[in-house]
């Protein structure tokens, strides 16, 4: 996601050393534990931690920023919680690919491509193969997920914070599973969602654990409860904005930058707004026609690529995420100091950085 690598990263990059740490010592733990189970289990806690390596830190930036700018005192008791978030990114991450059937991320074999790779070399048909894949992915998945309740446990706050901070989680997991399986139920569907309901989804899988927990974690955390309310409304326009800004870049973005084929969204019919607005228009008999034919060829995803921007859809797409950008930006009220005001607001305006048609 380099449209928010430039002065956004500058801004948030304090703490994260610390997230490191936590998240070093919690694979230490954890693989000490696999190896006195058996070897089998340790090498599948090394692919989760190869699987957690590199990736942008975006949640704990946004709840050490929060954290920092309302201002907490205790940095490592906040890189904690980053990494609690960090690890939910993680476990949802590896459920989705599982769910989605890719074995590729960032142009490598994801984690359970990995291991779908292992069972072939093993001799195995491409079936057991795939089983063995899938497998280690739902079982890497479990794990983390559960690794990231564990680690949130160890998070010292008084009574009342504890109890905030456990809801402020348990809503993010139920809201983002919720939010998984509208995603799976509409694109089996034969009619298209509507763009509210596309939206809902949106607001559900995405937004609510990218933005609105961590923003509002980091809040709690540094005992300013007063923000929390505003930087979840923040964070509920901002999530589905980043949700339709990054649909239009697993279509026609550089797969340098999304790290997935610009093309999977399009192969799996994914329910987005793009198709939610291109159904309503006269092209749409045509894109369902190349949609519907089975595996797409490379020059069919290019031309549903051009129908989708002939018919508007990619424009409104855009207009979208700005209207939400602005609509989170406007959130951000009197008890949200200056300074963390500008940085969500510098964020908002990122998003639709190189979105629309050359």
């Amino acid at each position: 996601m380099k449209f928010l690598d430039a002065e956004y990263a500058l801004e948030t990059d304090a703490g994260l050393e610390l997230v490191e740490d936590v998240l070093d010592r919690f694979f230490t733990e954890a693989k000490l534990r696999a190896v006195s189970v058996h070897p089998a289990y340790l090498s599948l806690w090394e692919a989760i931690e190869r699987n957690a390596a590199g990736g942008k830190r975006f949640r704990p930036r946004l709840l050490l920023l929060a954290y920092r700018r309302l201002g907490g005192s205790d940095p490592a008791g906040a890189a904690r919680l980053g990494a609690v978030y960090e690890l939910l990114h993680n476990a949802f991450l590896i459920h989705d690919d599982v769910i989605d059937r890719d074995v590729v991320r960032h142009g490598v074999p994801n984690l359970s491509g990995h291991y779908a790779n292992k069972s072939r070399r093993a001799g195995a048909s491409e079936e057991s193969a795939q089983h063995a894949g899938m497998a280690a992915g739902l079982l890497a998945g479990d794990l983390v997920l559960a690794g990231a309740y564990r680690l949130h446990e160890s998070v010292e706050a008084d009574g009342g914070i504890r109890n905030q901070l456990r809801s402020i989680l348990d809503h993010a997991v139920f809201s983002s599973i919720g939010g998984e399986l509208l995603d799976v139920e509409f694109a089996r569907a034969a009619d298209m969602p509507s763009p509210e309901e596309v939206r809902t989804v949106a607001r559900r899988k995405t937004a609510v654990y990218s933005f609105e927990a961590p923003l509002q974690a980091g809040a709690v955390l540094a005992g300013a409860a007063s923000a929390a309310a505003a930087l979840a409304a923040f964070g509920r326009d901002a999530g589905i904005a980043y949700q339709i800004a990054d649909d239009v870049r697993g279509t026609f973005g550089d797969e340098a930058d999304t790290g997935k084929t610009n093309s999977g969204d399009l192969r799996e019919g994914k329910r987005t707004v793009l198709l939610s607005y291109a159904a309503s228009r006269p092209q749409w008999q045509e894109i369902s026609e190349l949609m519907d034919g089975g595996e797409m060829t490379a020059e069919e995803v290019q031309k549903v690529r051009d129908l989708l921007t002939e018919c508007g859809a990619r424009e409104h797409a855009v207009q979208l995420v700005s209207e939400h950008a602005q609509a989170a930006v406007k959130q951000l009220g009197e008890e949200i100091p200056a300074e963390l005001a500008e940085s969500l607001e510098s964020l908002m305006f990122s998003l639709t950085a190189g979105l629309r048609a050359p």
